[in-house]
């Protein structure tokens, strides 16, 4: 196990030593501005988009948008098998310049705590001034001209997204959509983009897209690592940046549906880090707080936590464009698992997102257009229970049974990938019922499937 120190920087001129608190970890430095002052890694790319479509962003929301970038860096390019004892959970610090030390210090803990809890990483975060050379990134108008839009919502070319820019759209809502793109299943958000704007007006004037990421070979002596469980931490600052460059207090909007957001283990093996918590209720929660806490006025809604997918299909707001298009968006973990196979690219069928995906078509369509070249037919044949293509097919058969003997267990088990607001209680009977029905929506669609070992 290797520990990790992460050092950002801004200019060229900025060289000040950084006293580390972990003196022999392994130190990687990032500067982001290069010698024409423009912010590289693809936030500056974000940035100007924002900024052509009258949006401009403050330097208290460039040092969040900084910090995302960093935290990406090391989760993606810190490597879990080499750098870890455990083969999953790293030691990672970083050092970040910002405007104000003092506020962001007295945050640093809740940070930690968002990305312990989002990744299953331990992580330490330390502030310090920016360098007085860098005192200024951005250039904000000294007042806001009033913005054509009125709040932010994601999109990632997922299908929960595509309905939820559909019903935003429907509701004569203003949204300003941001979409990070990197992997090839993030193709698709241009030609989603095209389907809506077909209906409700060209999208280019009020979509922004953006890549930021890192070469391979950032961290010396580690390679990439595929995880990924901190994405979720960048693409919820770059929907904070584009908010704070809005009147009023926007809420930015997370479509996700309720089953996946919980994400509760269907079986002990995915408990903790094996568990992705992108959207969980009390991750969402944390990013209010911080938000509250570091002057911005945003607040992040997913309107769905407490609907299924094929809820969300069968209600959006407009069932033409839904029907016609939905199966082009992409919801599989990894479109291009196939390729060893020598099958093109495309939805895989069997892991967890596709199942959902599937089911939810079923319940609201009694049909599903979307190609799944590995796995068409998911009763054609007897399947395999010790391979990929059983794995989770089996596991969301057993989660059925334990439910259909036990409902009330529902109530148990909403808590296992995290805890939960709880208020006068009516939201964890609605976290457990969504859950249930999520549970039996898919299990519509392989209750019949034969998993047995080959």
């Amino acid at each position: 196990m290797r520990r990790h120190s992460i050092i950002a920087r801004l200019d060229p001129t900025d060289k000040i030593a950084v006293k580390l608190h972990e003196p022999h970890s392994i130190t990687t430095e990032i500067r982001y501005i290069d010698g024409h002052h423009q912010l590289g890694y693809g936030l500056g790319q974000l940035i100007e988009q924002l900024a052509r479509r009258g949006v401009f962003t403050s330097d208290a929301a460039v040092d969040l948008a900084l910090l995302a970038a960093t935290v990406t860096a090391a989760d993606t390019r810190i490597s879990r098998e080499t750098e870890s004892q455990d083969s999953w959970t790293r030691e990672i610090d970083l050092y970040m310049p910002v405007l104000d030390p003092t506020m962001w210090t007295a945050s640093s803990r809740l940070i930690e705590r968002m990305l312990n809890f989002l990744t299953g990483d331990r992580w330490r975060v330390f502030f310090r001034d920016r360098w007085q050379g860098c005192r200024k990134i951005v250039n904000r108008p000294p007042e806001l001209i009033s913005s054509p839009f009125d709040c932010v919502c994601l999109f990632s070319g997922g299908l929960d997204s595509y309905v939820g820019a559909i019903d935003l759209l429907s509701a004569n809502k203003k949204p300003l959509f941001v979409s990070h793109y990197w992997e090839p299943s993030t193709s698709t958000q241009e030609l989603c983009a095209q389907r809506i704007g077909s209906v409700y007006g060209d999208m280019a004037g009020k979509h922004v897209r953006a890549r930021i990421g890192f070469p391979d070979d950032l961290v010396t002596g580690s390679a990439p690592e595929k995880s990924q469980r901190g994405r979720s931490f960048l693409f919820f600052a770059m929907a904070a940046l584009a908010a704070d460059g809005l009147t009023g207090a926007p809420i930015i909007y997370i479509p996700e549906n309720g089953l996946i957001s919980l994400n509760v283990p269907l079986d002990p093996l995915r408990v903790g880090a094996w568990s992705t918590r992108t959207t969980h209720p009390f991750y969402m929660a944390r990013w209010d707080e911080l938000n509250s806490r570091i002057g911005f006025n945003a607040s992040f809604e997913n309107p769905y936590r407490f609907q299924t997918k094929g809820e969300m299909l069968d209600g959006c707001a407009n069932q033409n464009l839904v029907r016609r298009h939905a199966h082009e968006t992409i919801s599989c973990s990894s479109v291009t698992k196939g390729r060893w196979k020598g099958l093109r690219m495309g939805h895989c069928g069997y892991c967890v997102p596709c199942l959902i995906r599937r089911a939810a078509f079923q319940r609201a369509f009694g049909t599903d257009p979307t190609d799944y070249p590995a796995m068409p037919d998911l009763t054609a044949d007897r399947i395999n229970a010790r391979a990929a293509e059983g794995e989770h097919i089996r596991s969301f058969q057993m989660m059925a049974r334990r439910l259909a003997q036990k409902p009330a267990l529902a109530r148990l088990l909403v808590y296992k990938s995290g805890p939960l607001p709880d208020y006068d209680g009516t939201d964890i009977v609605a976290y457990a019922e969504v859950f249930r029905r999520g549970i039996e929506e898919v299990d519509a669609i392989v209750h019949e499937c034969i998993v047995e070992p080959s």
